[in-house]
């Protein structure tokens, strides 16, 4: 039972609304576009790009040639339902093997209801993949700790060392996972960590050649550090409650959460610090230390008696009432950064009345790669070769003087990009698209959409 509810419920959760209405943002366009490539394409970009997402997207690829006539949408996130699930049955088995059932059923309880949880088991991203194989690997420590066996220390390792090669940040656990170790057991995981390092190396090699990439990522906004420092405090908290301190030779419950919990996320913001690379996502696994702690925390005080029981079952109560508008909204297309089938449907309306077509920065041509159909019949304005052509994700472009010169020799372009106030790139090519349809087009119509913004444009007076 404490294994099989954990498992049931993130199942049921992970398959509730998985299509979101038909719809997908950006970030699982490019993993539809990439996995759907064919291999001798694929292996070229991932020389040029996106390498650190190379191995989801070769199973991706995989499972897409198994299922050739299956939902997209499904084959694109059903791995995640499927990881989240697993995640949450193992940080079951963990709980319990640190703790006793009722915590290990907590434990996986709280992860499968945990919002960022409940996001990403839905998305055609690897950031599930990596956290179940964390939670994996957590338990796999555990046990290696416990038993001192060269087998054991070798399947957690690796375990860790796929987590990592799905997406390099999950190196970041290590640390976590170091710092949990009992003294005695110190010396075994830290070799581990040195082979799982060395193995790592030259995508880490390769991917830091491709660090444009995330040059989209600025500083980390207040919000975002705002509930980083929320739930660490609530994991302090809780592990104060708990007040768990070391134990010769074995690994404690709050000794391995608190640091899986803070750690990850610590580590990324200090190194925002020289460059931003501070993403939620990218160290979602350090939810199953906030489970962890959350689920013996509330296992501690329902044993205790009296008002103190009375109070964490109202407190855990009202906590249940709050997430529900939360998770109802997770399921539809406004909980995400954009719609990319809402943004076609606008680009196939309003491009009836077009000649051609301009993406507002160039990346935003991702919106169109899943449905070509909705840009036929517009010349692509900027555009030197496709992306699967370039081997890039989203194309390249000519220089900016044949841009302006494609531009002049247009009447009625249409423009798709992002809505006001979004930070603009500074390429010569971005330039001047905005310098020329401001000095030679003025504004016909504006179409709003989530998270982008289509505008025609035509000569004065020929609206």
């Amino acid at each position: 039972m404490d294994v099989a509810l954990p498992v049931v419920l993130s199942l049921l959760l992970g398959l509730w609304g998985v299509r979101r209405e038909g719809t997908l943002w950006r970030d699982e366009a490019v993993t539809y576009d990439m996995a759907r490539r064919a291999l001798p394409d694929l292996w070229p970009t991932l020389e040029r790009v996106d390498a650190v997402h190379g191995l989801y997207y070769l199973l991706l690829h995989g499972l897409f040639e198994l299922l050739p006539g299956a939902d997209p949408l499904l084959v694109l996130r059903l791995p995640s339902v499927l990881a989240i699930t697993a995640a949450s049955g193992t940080l079951a088995l963990l709980g319990r093997r640190l703790a006793g059932p009722r915590v290990g059923l907590l434990s996986g309880v709280v992860f499968a209801l945990l919002p960022p949880v409940q996001r990403y088991a839905q998305e055609g991203r690897s950031y599930a993949l990596v956290c179940a194989l964390v939670v994996w690997a957590s338990y796999l420590l555990v046990r290696a700790v416990e038993t001192r066996t060269e087998r054991a220390w070798a399947g957690y390792g690796t375990v860790v060392l796929t987590a990592c090669l799905l997406h390099e940040f999950a190196v970041l656990a290590l640390a976590a996972h170091l710092v949990a170790l009992p003294r005695s057991a110190r010396r075994a995981g830290t070799r581990v960590a040195l082979v799982v390092l060395v193995c790592l190396a030259p995508l880490a090699l390769l991917s830091a050649r491709q660090s444009e990439q995330v040059s989209w990522i600025g500083g980390i906004g207040g919000g975002a550090l705002a509930a980083f420092a929320g739930v660490t405090a609530l994991g302090v908290a809780c592990a104060a409650l708990l007040r768990g301190g070391r134990s010769e030779g074995r690994v404690t419950l709050p000794a391995l959460a608190l640091p899986l919990l803070v750690l990850p996320g610590l580590l990324l913001v200090l190194l925002s610090l020289v460059k931003p690379l501070y993403v939620d996502r990218y160290v979602l696994y350090g939810h199953a230390g906030t489970a962890l702690l959350v689920g013996a925390a509330l296992e501690r005080l329902v044993r205790a008696a009296g008002r103190v029981r009375a109070v964490a079952l109202a407190a855990a109560g009202a906590a249940l009432l709050a997430l529900v508008p939360l998770t109802v909204q997770l399921r539809t297309p406004q909980s995400r950064t954009d719609d990319v089938a809402a943004v076609a449907r606008a680009v196939a309306a309003a491009g009836r009345d077009a000649d051609g077509i301009l993406y507002l920065p160039s990346r935003r041509r991702v919106w169109s790669l899943p449905d070509p159909a909705a840009v036929r019949g517009l010349r692509d304005l900027a555009l030197e070769r496709g992306p699967a052509g370039s081997r890039t994700l989203y194309g390249t472009e000519v220089p900016a003087r044949v841009i302006r010169a494609r531009m002049v020799a247009t009447a009625r372009i249409l423009a798709v990009g992002d809505p006001a106030g979004q930070p603009l790139d500074r390429t010569a090519q971005e330039d001047v698209k905005r310098r020329v349809l401001a000095a030679y087009f003025v504004e016909c119509g504006t179409r709003h959409v989530q998270g982008a913004r289509i505008t025609l444009y035509a000569r004065p007076g020929s609206c």
